[in-house]
């Protein structure tokens, strides 16, 4: 499954979320269904719409009753406590903070990665070397170097430390 693909269905999952809570909510509200009755008609009007299917209307009921009866049985009864622990928008601030977490986490990974390949390309002088070209990393300079060798200070600004390149 690509990338892009993976998205889409989270998007096309949060939306039916929201879209079930919404529905749930009014069903609930007008006192004319209990909570398995309004979810399955919130999940019965949503995918006979022919915006979502029959599955991702049941997968997506079971997450919205799971976070309503966690928010009955941690919050109390109150419909403001379910109003407020299923709210789109927190659901929503929710999966961004995790997703940010995952980004940050992966950075730092990616960080460490490039700092270690660059150690793996850094080469000083007095080490032996095959052809390549050098690049001071003080000063920019680049020597070919044309065959083994052993690595000479940089001819501009002496220092010893450079990248490898080929």
């Amino acid at each position: 499954m690509t990338e892009s693909h993976q998205k889409k269905n989270e998007q096309e999952d949060v939306s039916l979320y929201e879209k079930i809570i919404s529905r749930t909510e009014e069903l609930l509200v007008s006192s004319r269904k209990n909570l398995d009755e309004a979810l399955k008609k919130a999940g019965d009007e949503l995918s006979s719409a022919g915006n979502f299917t029959r599955e991702q209307a049941e997968k997506v009921s079971a997450f919205v009753k799971r976070d309503i009866q966690h928010t009955f049985a941690s919050a109390g009864k109150g419909k403001d406590s379910v109003k407020q622990a299923v709210d789109p928008k927190r659901v929503a601030a929710g999966a961004q903070s995790i997703f940010s977490r995952i980004l940050s986490n992966a950075a730092e990974t990616l960080t460490d990665w490039a700092k270690k390949t660059e150690q793996q390309l850094e080469y000083k002088t007095g080490e032996i070397t095959s052809p390549g070209t050098l690049t001071c990393k003080e000063c920019g300079e680049e020597i070919q170097m044309k065959k083994t060798a052993k690595i000479p200070p940089c001819p501009k600004c002496h220092h010893t430390i450079y990248r490898k390149s080929y």
